[in-house]
């Protein structure tokens, strides 16, 4: 299992943590087609965030023609020290094929909010934790362009 991180994940780049509502994202360019089990680090929350929503942009990473496209991956969190990675706490999206679908998404692309474990309420990291995206499938043909991840946390 590979791990690549994008500029916004390293340790060095600070972290929001004003009381009230904080945002911060990452942004990842795919410039070859990732390998099934790659994890894409895309930003980190300080301990104490309270996720209460985000969502996943970016460009159609799937060039497969409409039945074969195979491109499947989950939003969630890695591990820090007090819980263990939950890959897929933010979405198990299935496969993905970024096609336009009229009346919905007037334009090809990669666009979905949070779920998963959100639709309990919001969640509490109690440790600085990196938000992270894991391929489960690769792409058939393409698998090149942006991904950028935003999340909306809350500081006590």
């Amino acid at each position: 299992m590979a791990t690549v991180s994008a500029t916004r994940a390293l340790a060095s780049v600070a972290l929001p943590s004003r009381p009230g509502l904080n945002f911060t994202y990452g942004v990842y360019e795919c410039a070859t087609n990732l390998e099934a089990t790659t994890v894409i680090e895309f930003c980190r929350l300080p301990a104490g965030a309270i996720v209460v929503d985000g969502f996943i942009r970016g460009d159609d990473l799937e060039g497969g023609a409409a039945l074969s496209e195979e491109l499947d991956f989950d939003i969630g969190y890695a591990a820090n020290g007090a819980v263990a990675a939950d890959p897929d706490a933010f979405g198990n999206l299935g496969v993905t094929t970024g096609d336009a679908v009229a009346g919905v998404r007037p334009e090809a692309g990669i666009n979905y909010r949070f779920q998963g474990v959100l639709k309990d309420g919001p969640l509490t990291l109690t440790r600085e934790t990196a938000m992270t995206a894991t391929i489960n499938v690769d792409a058939e043909t393409g698998g090149t362009g942006t991904l950028y991840l935003g999340v909306y946390y809350l500081m006590p």
